[in-house]
């Protein structure tokens, strides 16, 4: 059993199937998964140039090996299998060596709208197939999060509990996941998961970076692995290729053994060569005792922690006065300047900034927050939506606002691209706001610590189902958002939800208040912009030939009304300035009794 061997012995394992059966054939395009069924000579090869090297571990080629990534009924997933598993065997034929069922994840960004998958149901038909060939050892490979693998894990384990379960993640050069989350968190959750047995890293990383993130970590105590990749590809003649360095690799991968990892391997861009180089370095170098390297961590931020207003009042339950802001389209920004000096002082708490709403290009947020802040003096919280920007590029942004002493965000997933639009700009939603909360969570454990950023999330209560918005209000609570800043608010049968809302869930919310300006605003409102319904009775205190100053005049009413009708039911107000008519939100703060 693989237990037993793992007991005396370090595991080695195979190296890069993709990218190695992409190197031999010249295809770097087709799934090699298909290979199972359509060059089966080729795969086995692979197999047995790994266990020749010394691979003592082979994983079968079957990463991609679901409905989703393929794009294939579960029939054609099923046979893939069991050609992948009956090529696995063949190879080891004659040897000791150990087959690993490879299982990627199943990403949920790949479904169609007309799919209806149950994601679980699909690990568990892939377990079940592998289960009926007589695989009882399961390698969970390149995932971002634990989701699913509790469930999976106990599955596998209720149908033999001599299964061995190894759970592998990719982790970039930053210490955290594609999805966001950190080797740490990761670590910490896995380890609450009893049926898993063993826990590592693959891809993501080269040997090196790998290393120097895990040398700090307290874990090997635990069987650990570590997959790296052969380091990072360069784009040659359209292709990626990566580097041909067994010697490095086995150099490194070896020191990574030494700290205390017991399954080692290569993972893209590894071949056979890795594998043999890292046998060859091992069998001189681990009659060293495991060592491990104690450093002292990087200390990522000041101890000089900023102020944070916005939190200090919370807290106290004082009442929040909050005024939206729109940047511009152009570099002219003083108009938005004079507005939040304005809202300084009448002694609004917080300017918040949109991030480009309805997919139209503005100023950057964080951006022109960090410029309000420094200028005016006023706390911001800049609205950071997923739309338009990938992990990296979000992740680049909060950086850099906490640099500026930004130290409060509003997060959103963000308004859709227009179908129009959509040829030459494309949308990036490489997270979604829940994501983002976790991410930013990650990030004030990591790399903010003793300086949190304040997480922010948005709620609107004016669609038909309310029960499923606070079902996802409380979802963003988990995940690390303490305050919620709603749609504008019209309705009475909204401000009757609120109260009840407020009440039994104890969260603090900000109800939003736009006034409206004319007939023809009221109209647009009402028909173009989702999550916004303007009763008729509002509607109809305007008409088509007011002035000006008439339209003002009754949309400050209307929000004086509503104002007065929502205030005890929030912890503050969320103004969204109409058209930059700054003068309208002073106004109504002048003649509402708020504090």
């Amino acid at each position: 059993m693989l237990q037993e061997y793992l007991k005396e012995n370090i595991l080695i394992t195979d190296g890069a199937m993709g990218t190695y059966y992409s190197e031999i054939t010249g295809d770097k395009v087709s799934f090699c998964e298909f290979a199972n069924i359509n060059k089966p000579q080729v795969i086995r090869d692979i197999h047995v140039d790994y266990i020749k090297s010394g691979a003592k571990l082979i994983r079968t080629n079957t990463f991609s090996a679901n409905t989703i990534s393929l794009g294939v009924t579960r029939e054609k997933v099923k046979e893939i299998i069991e050609k992948g598993y009956t090529i696995a065997k063949k190879a080891t034929e004659g040897t000791d060596v150990f087959i690993g069922a490879s299982i990627g994840p199943i990403h949920e960004s790949r479904f169609k709208k007309e799919d209806d998958i149950d994601i679980l149901d699909e690990y568990k038909f892939i377990i079940d197939t592998f289960m009926e060939l007589g695989e009882n050892i399961f390698v969970f490979e390149t995932f971002g999060t634990i989701d699913y693998l509790k469930e999976i894990s106990e599955y596998i384990k209720s149908k033999n509990s001599d299964a061995f379960i190894l759970t592998q993640f990719a982790v970039t050069l930053d210490g955290f996941t594609r999805k966001g989350i950190s080797i740490k968190s990761i670590i910490d959750e896995l380890k609450l998961i009893k049926s898993i047995d063993a826990y590592g890293f693959n891809c993501g990383s080269g040997p090196t970076h790998l290393y120097r993130l895990l040398k700090n970590m307290d874990i090997f105590s635990d069987t650990i692995s570590a997959l790296p990749n052969a380091g990072y590809p360069e784009i040659i003649n359209e292709r990626m290729v990566y580097v041909n360095n067994p010697e490095y690799f086995g150099d490194i991968v070896v020191d990574i053994s030494k700290l205390g990892a017991k399954i080692i391997g290569g993972c893209c861009g590894t071949t056979p060569n890795h594998i043999k180089s890292l046998v060859e370095r091992l069998k001189i170098k681990t009659t060293d005792e495991n060592i491990h390297v104690e450093t002292k961590r990087t200390k990522l931020i000041s101890e000089n922690k900023k102020e944070n207003n916005f939190v200090d009042k919370i807290e106290k339950q004082d009442f929040i006065i909050a005024v939206e802001l729109d940047p511009p389209f152009d570099t002219s920004i003083e108009r938005m300047i004079e507005n939040a000096r304005t809202c300084k002082e009448h002694g609004v708490d917080i300017v918040t900034i949109a991030d480009s709403p309805r997919a139209i290009a503005r100023v950057d947020s964080i951006m022109i927050a960090a410029k309000i802040k420094r200028e005016v003096g006023i706390d911001v919280m800049p609205h950071v939506c997923c739309r338009d920007k990938n992990l990296n590029a979000l992740k680049s942004g909060l950086l850099a606002a906490h640099i500026e002493d930004i130290r409060n965000m509003l997060v959103i997933t963000g308004d859709p691209i227009l179908d129009i639009d959509k040829i030459s700009t494309k949308s990036v939603f490489n997270l979604n706001s829940y994501r983002l909360i976790e991410l930013i969570s990650e990030m004030n454990k990591e790399i903010f610590k003793s300086d949190k950023i304040n997480i922010s999330g948005a709620v609107n209560l004016n669609v038909p189902n309310k029960e499923a918005e606070i079902n996802r209000m409380l979802k963003k609570v988990d995940k690390g958002a303490n305050t919620f800043f709603t749609q504008p608010i019209f309705s009475d049968e909204t401000v009757e939800f609120l109260a009840k809302t407020r009440e039994k869930y104890k969260v603090k919310i900000l109800g939003g208040i736009m006034p409206i300006v004319t007939y023809k605003n009221a109209q647009f409102l009402n028909n173009e912009v989702p999550g916004i319904h303007i009763p008729e009775e509002y509607v109809n205190r305007f008409h088509k030939n007011m002035t000006r100053e008439e339209g003002e005049k009754v949309g400050i009413e209307i929000a004086i009304e509503i104002a007065n009708k929502i205030k005890q039911h929030v912890d503050g107000l969320y103004f969204i300035t109409p058209f930059d008519r700054i003068e309208m939100i002073v106004e109504i703060l002048n003649r509402i009794n708020y504090k």
